[in-house]
């Protein structure tokens, strides 16, 4: 589960992690109020303005309607109002969004921290995340702070530094002080980056993040070391335990198809291919994925009814699908382990019959518990539903579809 800067960054801050402080808006109005607000309490008159939408590189990214960057500076409460209202409510496109961009619906409005004494100023990147290699997370770190850290890992990887730490054992004291040192760190710097670092780690394992992010992390004048953006992931699998993570969902900012997946216990992820696939399994799905690939189609989504798909998550799967006028064909691909395929079938057919009027083509692929059965009521059911035995059928039916169309 993806979160806003803003939320992310109060997860911090309750953690003790120091950040750019700021206030959340919605209006150019209240962005007024906040700003003055957080002029009285830090004792600044310059502004921050910052576009929330879950994607990064919005500071180079454009506002459709003002070509206004997704990040700007107000030097003074005049200014927050007139540029707030030429990003509130617009649409803001980066090299994350796509073309299609993403409205925005509120804005953080932050003090400035990049106050005189620029020349004592330094930017770093500090990441946390799992690897799944070695089942350990492992902390990146970096001296070329404020660039993408893919850039930096394809243009000088040896500024990434890297160290590995046992979940089991926690972080150890010699790995900070080793990460604060090749930073180049010294003195309170070097102390405070230390307690940044612990601090950042314990955050990321109590919420049971999957990602944390910050880019950049800044030296101030006075070798005081603040967050001042931040990117934060949770895993989905953890939310059952983190309630009041989970509350901090934004469903404007998700797939409504996944949001709709999610209500009927599927898992799902919209793609820009013309084949729909519904498959029980991830390691099935990723193979029939693959199959799709090879056919001369691209796959339009990732689709897991799981291991006890019945007539009712297949039609819930369909549905889904079907909302994407990029399909051209969908491939079901179901092997009967715990899941009887004869009733996977009947699914098909109830599924047919209740949404009414299917305009692509149906592949099904049906093995395992009761295959026969399951092939002989999509055979029987005289709709345009094509039976298959192999991927490799599967494939040819699906080449033979993408071609007539």
């Amino acid at each position: 589960m993806n979160i806003h800067e803003y939320q992310a960054k109060e997860i911090l801050k309750n953690h003790n992690v120091k950040i750019q402080n700021g206030h959340i808006a919605s209006s150019p109005e209240e962005a007024v109020k906040v700003a003055n607000k957080l002029s009285k309490e830090r004792n600044t008159d310059i502004f921050v303005i910052k576009a929330q939408i879950h994607a990064g590189g919005r500071g180079k990214g454009k506002i459709i309607e003002s070509e206004s960057n997704g990040v700007v500076i107000a030097k003074d409460l005049g200014e927050v109002k007139e540029k707030s209202s030429k990003i509130i409510g617009g649409t803001l496109v980066t090299h994350q969004t796509g073309s299609e961009g993403k409205k925005v619906n509120k804005i953080l409005i932050a003090e400035d921290v990049y106050y005189p004494g620029e020349d004592e100023l330094k930017e770093f990147y500090l990441g946390i995340l799992l690897d799944r290699s070695n089942g350990k997370n492992v902390i990146m770190a970096s001296t070329e702070g404020g660039v993408e850290i893919e850039k930096v890992a394809e243009e000088t990887p040896e500024k990434i530094i890297k160290e590995w730490v046992d979940p089991n054992l926690g972080l150890q004291g010699y790995q900070v002080r080793k990460i604060a040192f090749a930073l180049g760190l010294s003195g309170n710097a070097f102390k405070e980056m230390i307690k940044f670092i612990y601090s950042l780690y314990n955050a990321y394992d109590k919420i049971d993040a999957s990602l944390f992010e910050i880019n950049p992390v800044l030296k101030t004048s006075d070798n005081q070391i603040l967050a001042v953006d931040a990117k934060v992931n949770i895993d989905d699998n953890a939310l059952f335990r983190q309630k009041n993570i989970e509350s901090l969902r934004d469903l404007s900012e998700e797939d409504p198809s996944e949001i709709e997946a999610n209500k009927s216990n599927l898992s799902y992820v919209k793609l820009e291919g013309n084949v729909g696939c519904m498959v029980n399994g991830a390691g099935l799905a990723m193979a029939t994925m693959d199959i799709i690939k090879l056919s001369g189609g691209d796959p339009a989504n990732f689709l897991d009814v799981g291991g006890t798909a019945s007539a009712e998550t297949v039609e819930a799967g369909f549905r889904i699908i079907l909302k994407d006028s990029n399909v051209k064909a969908i491939l079901l691909n179901i092997f009967g382990g715990i899941v009887r395929c004869d009733r996977v079938a009947n699914g098909v057919v109830q599924a047919y019959k209740n949404i009414g009027e299917i305009s692509v083509p149906i592949v099904v692929r049906l093995q395992g518990t009761n295959s026969e059965e399951g092939a002989k009521i999509i055979r029987e059911s005289g709709l345009e539903v094509f039976s298959t035995d192999t991927l490799q059928d599967s494939a040819n039916k699906i080449n033979e579809i993408l071609k007539d169309n």
